[in-house]
């Protein structure tokens, strides 16, 4: 485990990115959160030397398809939608260890399963 496991815990992370964004984003979408096929987690990877490792995880919701061409526009969907406000997520892990601000970018969208897609966010607390 890295340095930064022991801060940013469960709790930690669904403070940062709660539950209910999710629906909060397809209520955005599509004017009503039934509508979205996953819920939104964020959960921690690691540190590396180009800062913060942490994913964007895609769980199909039950009864819904999680098909891989409604997620793999979604780095360049979340990191323009208000409602995912990945500039706050970025500033409030950087805040979680002592510094001001961060930089940020996502990788591509990577299909674990069928179930679960996983979009790589890569965070630079400055």
């Amino acid at each position: 485990m890295s340095q930064y496991g022991d801060i940013f815990t469960d709790n930690l992370l669904l403070t940062i990115f709660p539950e209910e964004r999710a629906d909060a984003f397809f209520e955005a979408l599509f004017g009503d959160a039934e509508e979205g096929s996953y819920d939104i987690a964020l959960a921690y990877v690691g540190d590396s030397d180009s800062g913060l490792d942490f994913e964007m995880k895609l769980m199909q919701r039950p009864g819904k398809c999680l098909a891989c061409n409604l997620t793999y526009g979604l780095p360049e969907v979340f990191s323009r939608h208000p409602v995912i406000n990945v500039q706050g997520i970025a500033e409030t892990v950087a805040n979680a260890i002592g510094k001001k601000s961060a930089t940020w970018k996502f990788g591509a969208t990577r299909e674990v399963s069928r179930e679960l897609h996983i979009i790589p966010l890569n965070i630079r607390p400055e």
